[in-house]
């Protein structure tokens, strides 16, 4: 813990000593090992206790609690650890292979953090932003989280580490263009690192505003970020769960378990994505806001109106698709096999995803609410 509230961009990048690097199926990637052999993870070194120091001080300056969503608002990981065990051992890898790639091509998306367009926050908050994660989100930690996810220079990140830990698992099962065809049938285009198309999203933050005229839009589109990738990183930590397990079981996959320390390792450092995020979101809510007209708004009611939103596509419409996809890559992998039917069956038994005589599937969320998916 620290007391100190302002950092440079050169500090919140800065990572610790490592007695050792962290390499990876002969790749070196981000982050390293302390003398006890204990992983830490990249640019941590001020931006952890910056966090924590943040947080303190918005709960000295507001007393409010922060932003929160339990990761039980979410399912479990579809297909679950059972599933997907069941899958491997019936020589059915595709599946978990493709969970891998997908997520390591989703990973490497986070560079586009960097490119988003950014207000001046000192003119939209009533009062001082002096010392805060807020302040801070330009001074180095979007930077920071776009390194961890895509990596920088010579050292992998999040991305590369996903594709390592599906490699050695399964020993290389893919090639670059098996991997893009993957890809493909899943929607997914992989990231080029170019700058994206800025009028594109500009059109579509327009066609889709949920705050006043007067708020800058590119505040409400940064703001929208930041709360989709706060539920995304949250509810991630089922997929860890389920990775870990999977990957780190040696009686089902190759390499004796490095391929679950692997993905604990990507588990640790999402922690500050979270940490920042929750502190930043707060903060914002806890102030009052000034629209370029001068009226002056709750930011717990703007928050809200965004927060809302952000959570019914996260828990319903991206569910549905995500249902749709799974369930599409585990028919094709099981192809027209006799036994079919059988693995199917057993397979949807092993869940708490139904299927319906017509192909909908229907999961009852934590909650109680219903997702369908149709065929």
């Amino acid at each position: 813990m620290t007391e100190q509230v302002e950092f440079s961009t050169e500090e919140l990048l800065m990572s610790h000593d490592y007695a050792e690097p962290l390499v990876v199926n002969g790749v070196r990637c981000h982050g390293g090992f302390d003398e006890e052999g204990n992983y830490v993870s990249p640019r941590t070194l001020y931006r952890a206790p910056a966090i924590e120091a943040w947080e303190a001080k918005r709960r000295a300056d507001f007393g409010t609690d922060p932003l929160d969503v339990p990761i039980d608002a979410w399912p479990e990981n579809f297909p679950n650890v059972e599933q997907s065990k069941f899958l491997i051992r019936q020589g059915i890898t595709e599946p978990t292979i493709a969970a891998l790639t997908r997520i390591g091509t989703v990973e490497g998306f986070g560079a586009m953090m960097r490119y988003l367009p950014l207000p001046d926050f000192r003119q939209i908050f009533a009062d001082d932003i002096t010392g805060t994660a807020t302040d801070h989100i330009r001074k180095g930690l979007f930077e920071a989280h776009s390194r961890d996810e895509a990596g920088w220079e010579q050292e992998a990140g999040h991305d590369k580490m996903w594709f390592a830990a599906r490699d050695i698992a399964f020993e290389n099962p893919v090639t670059e263009d098996q991997t893009a065809l993957m890809l493909e049938r899943m929607g997914i285009t992989a990231p080029g690192g170019g700058i994206p198309d800025l009028q594109k999203i500009r059109a579509f933050m327009e066609a889709n505003r949920a705050l006043p005229k007067d708020i800058p839009l590119e505040f409400e589109g940064m703001l929208s970020r930041m709360i989709g990738l706060l539920f995304i990183e949250i509810s991630a930590f089922h997929a860890f769960r389920w990775a870990e397990a999977v990957l780190g079981d040696p009686d089902l996959v190759a390499g004796d378990g490095q391929a679950g320390r692997i993905v604990s390792y990507i588990r640790q450092d999402e922690t500050p994505h979270v940490g920042y995020l929750q502190v930043a979101l707060s903060e914002m809510r806890d102030r009052t806001w000034v629209g370029e007209t001068g009226t002056r708004y709750n930011g717990e009611e703007m928050i809200q109106l965004l927060w809302d939103r952000a959570l019914q596509e996260s828990r319903f419409l991206r569910r549905a698709d995500f249902l749709r996809l799974v369930m599409r890559e585990v028919e094709r992998a099981i192809g027209d096999r006799p036994d079919r039917d059988d693995i199917i069956d057993e397979f949807i038994s092993l869940g708490s995803v139904q299927r319906l005589p017509d192909g909908t599937l229907v999961e009852i969320q934590p909650n109680g609410d219903e997702v369908r998916a149709a065929a």
